[in-house]
């Protein structure tokens, strides 16, 4: 699934484009705003290499410079400014009938050895004439290479923690553009043959995504192993649908060999901790502690050569703690467990991977998670403009910080192309060969 920028406004109010246009005072405004409130709010602040005031200054200049930008054009204007961050949990959130004139055709794209292919797309008319066939590679962007186009085009506007999930979520959002722009694609099809096709900017990113897929999905696997998918820890029915799932498992009997809980495209979310906790607590018979986090406190008399904001000021939590199932909600699972990750598991999703991995539950397999977790701050900017940050610094309960680092696999496995082409998962194939190993002892 594409990442979720301006995913808060899908339910928002209408309005036609023309009469929400900002205005030159409201943009230099809402620039005002976007320079000011990431110094007291942003928990990451004191790592910002970036000169946030030159940033602003070139913001203004643009602003005011000729021709005047289009509110598209101010929207990525901003996402580069808001990219300087690196905050893998960056918003940008304009009125809604700005953000509606941002717009996507309808394909779903992963990075694949930073190559971006085609894993599905939404069969409407464009699309049966278009016929992208999944699993096609974007060579070429209106006549750019894709590379280039990623790399100078897109790349820039991407706020992430890590080089890997910002390169992985360009990667997903190279062909946003202003709704309704037609781009010309050079693909090449799996068979190896090349050929051209035009697509639409159709689908605003304030729109449901016609390409949604199930909040969790579960299969049981040949040789008995329950493969669980989750693709968003957001829906208060998963951790019951996780549970059922689990009962499932437990009536395979000695042909059960354990449990494969796929996380690798549980992107970031607003919300979701919780119940990704409330899924561990049915894996356990002991207690985990969770991630601890820090906040930072505003006090002017902080603000000084020496520590510069309110980098010297924090409020601290200490880890919580996740308790097994009670006894009458059921018996917890305790069958060989194996995580599978990603550059895309962000959010809540790292939330998990720091309890499972404190308790010593199983192993996590595959590629680093994205560093992109911890409690965000929605702020308010003048013209009805919103700004989304990270206002934690979430930790290991030992205090190992791994936002911007992301969580490291306990078991590497790296995705190819030809893998990929040959319909081969080597990372959930790596983790039912685990789960045998677990068997035989």
């Amino acid at each position: 699934m594409f990442p979720t920028l301006l995913a808060a406004q899908r339910t928002g109010g209408g309005g036609s484009a023309a009469a929400a246009a900002a205005t030159a005072v409201d943009r230099q405004r809402v620039a005002a705003g976007f320079w000011v409130e990431p110094r007291y709010n942003y928990a990451y602040w004191d790592g910002v290499r970036a000169n946030w005031d030159s940033a602003f200054a070139a913001t203004l200049a643009y602003v005011g410079g000729r021709p005047v930008p289009t509110d598209v054009q101010f929207v990525r204007r901003l996402r580069r400014w808001g990219a300087l961050l690196n905050d893998g949990q960056f918003e940008l959130l304009p009125p809604p009938a700005i953000a509606g004139r941002v717009a996507l055709p309808p394909l779903a794209l992963k990075s694949i050895e930073r190559r971006p292919f085609i894993m599905d797309y939404a069969a409407n008319d464009e699309m049966r004439v278009a016929r992208p066939e999944r699993l096609a590679e974007i060579l070429a962007v209106q006549g750019i290479p894709a590379a280039d186009w990623i790399r100078d085009s897109v790349l820039p506007e991407i706020s992430a923690g890590t080089e890997l999930n910002r390169w992985e979520r360009a990667v997903a959002r190279m062909l946003e553009g202003e709704r309704g722009t037609a781009l010309h694609l050079v693909l090449r099809l799996p068979g190896g043959a090349e050929r051209g096709a035009s697509v639409t900017r159709s689908v605003p990113v304030t729109a449901r995504w016609p390409l949604e897929t199930p909040a969790l999905d579960g299969d049981t696997l040949p040789d008995g192993t329950i493969w669980i998918r989750i693709n968003s820890l957001d829906d208060p029915d998963v951790p019951e649908r996780f549970a059922r799932a689990l009962e499932a498992a437990a009536r395979e009997g000695p042909r059960h060999r354990g449990l494969i809980l796929d996380l690798r495209e549980t992107t970031w979310s607003a919300g979701g901790r919780d119940n990704g906790y409330a899924m561990l607590g049915r894996l356990i018979n002991k207690p985990f502690l969770t991630s601890r986090w820090r906040t930072p406190q505003y006090r002017p008399a902080y603000r000084g050569a020496d520590s510069p904001d309110s980098a010297g000021a924090w409020l601290s939590a200490p880890s919580d703690t996740i308790w097994p199932v009670a006894r009458r909600d059921g018996v917890p699972y305790s069958a060989p467990v194996a995580v599978l990750a990603s550059a895309r598991t962000a959010g809540p999703a790292e939330d998990f991977l720091v309890a499972f991995r404190t308790g010593n539950r199983g192993v996590i397999i595959g590629e680093t998670s994205a560093g992109s977790t911890g409690q965000t701050a929605v702020v308010p900017l003048p013209a009805n403009w919103r700004l989304r940050v990270t206002v934690t610094r979430d930790a290991f309960p030992d205090g190992r910080e791994f936002v911007r680092t992301g969580i490291a696999p306990d078991i590497q496995i790296d995705v190819h192309v030809d893998d990929v082409l040959a319909g081969r998962d080597a990372v959930l194939e790596r983790a039912r060969a685990y789960l045998t190993e677990q068997a035989r002892r």
